[in-house]
């Protein structure tokens, strides 16, 4: 028997728990239940259940916006119902405004996260369950495996000089945590007062990886599209805090990073004397259609994961930079245009959650120095999360 989500829990359920209520929901194209039922249509479909908003985060409802770009407000043509943006122009776009809770009695959080801080979604949830805790409006999140898994947890503190839309809370980059684990322990620190229930998987284990599930893995966003994607994201991510291609506009970005400056053999090179464990790294070239060194021909490496229990994604992003900018250092640059609604701060700072990385990068610093800032950075929130765990 597979896992069943926080929605099938639900769903089996006949979603009871609503009957009489007015509701709200944040959903995406993950909302999906095991037989790919949509929770919008569902609620639509559910007895004494009224749908009256459907919040849309980065990328929107139905996931047809790219990344950093703003989601509209509109009228979901499949239920009829009022679509609010929940990422707009502006950082005071990202939470939901008092005029769309007013009259509501709960908001459903329902959206996959794929298990980084960076990943914009359980950032959108935070917001949502603080401006529902000032609207007295009741909040639900219907959980759903990570599919990193539950154990592991990697990455630095998030200062409070580098807070952003990538970084609001003091989170690894790896948290191993689910979103409905994640509410729990934001709720509990920042003590919104919001009334909070998380509708728990059943079946799922920490230990577990996503293929070991039965669920389908449905892409949470444009450039996500498998769960190889996930695996390398918590650490390369970074890389859109520098003018590396980290492989948007081909169809296995992340996986794959270059630059048209770049000498594909050199840097596979480069990454396999670093020793960087459960990797193998193979020279490649593509050119992207979109984004970053668009029409160009970029030569990079493809990073092949062979032991997803050793391998770590931050280290390996970190890697990813220190020997980039080692080959190329005349060509290699920092991101400076505004990230995530903050102009600032470097990019890659933000994603860091320190500007320490960066400096010691530039101080051409080599990449065992420049790991070593990572070296039990994560044992104190081990420590933190450990109180709202659900599973074993």
């Amino acid at each position: 028997m597979g896992v069943k989500t926080g929605l099938d829990v639900w769903a089996a359920q006949e979603f009871r728990a609503l009957r009489g209520q007015r509701v709200g929901a944040i959903v995406n194209p993950t909302s999906v239940d095991a037989r790919f039922q949509h929770l919008a249509d569902l609620l639509t479909e559910a007895r004494d259940v009224s749908l009256c908003a459907l919040f849309g985060p980065e990328h929107g409802v139905r996931g047809e916006a790219q990344y950093m770009e703003a989601v509209g407000a509109a009228m979901d043509a499949r239920t009829g119902v009022a679509v609010h943006s929940l990422y707009g122009k502006s950082f005071e776009s990202l939470r939901p405004r008092p005029e769309w809770l007013s009259g509501l009695d709960v908001v459903l959080f329902d959206v996959q996260d794929v298990g980084a801080r960076y990943y914009t979604y359980l950032a959108t949830m935070a917001l949502a369950m603080e401006a529902c805790a000032k609207a007295q409006v009741a909040f639900v999140v219907l959980d759903r495996p990570n599919p990193l898994g539950g154990l592991l947890v990697e990455g630095n503190h998030v200062g409070a000089a580098f807070r952003s839309f990538v970084g609001l809370y003091d989170v690894p980059a790896r948290h191993g945590m689910t979103a409905g684990e994640l509410a729990l322990l934001l709720e509990a620190e920042q003590r919104w007062g919001v009334e909070l229930t998380v509708v728990p998987c059943e079946g799922w284990t920490r230990d577990m990886a996503f293929g070991d599930t039965g669920l389908h893995f449905v892409p949470p966003s444009p450039n996500m599209p498998t769960v190889d994607t996930a695996l390398v994201y918590p650490g390369m991510c970074l890389l859109e805090g520098t003018n590396l291609s980290e492989g948007r506009g081909t169809c296995r970005p992340f996986e794959q990073f270059g630059a048209p400056w770049l000498e594909a053999e050199a840097l596979a090179r480069a990454l396999d004397a670093l020793g960087l464990p459960g990797l193998a790294v193979r020279p490649v070239h593509f050119t992207p259609t979109f984004d970053k060194h668009r029409g160009a021909s970029c030569a990079g490496a493809f990073l092949h994961v062979v032991d997803r229990a050793a391998f770590r994604p931050v280290r390996t992003g970190l890697a990813a930079v220190v020997a980039a900018r080692a080959l190329a250092r005349a060509d290699f640059a920092w991101r400076s245009d505004a990230y995530e609604f903050v102009s600032d701060r470097s990019a890659f700072d933000l994603l860091c959650g320190t500007d320490a990385i960066r400096l010691l990068v530039e101080d051409g610093a080599p990449f065992a120095e420049v790991a070593r800032l990572l070296d039990g950075a994560s044992d104190a929130f081990q420590e933190r999360r450990r109180p709202y765990l659900l599973y074993a």
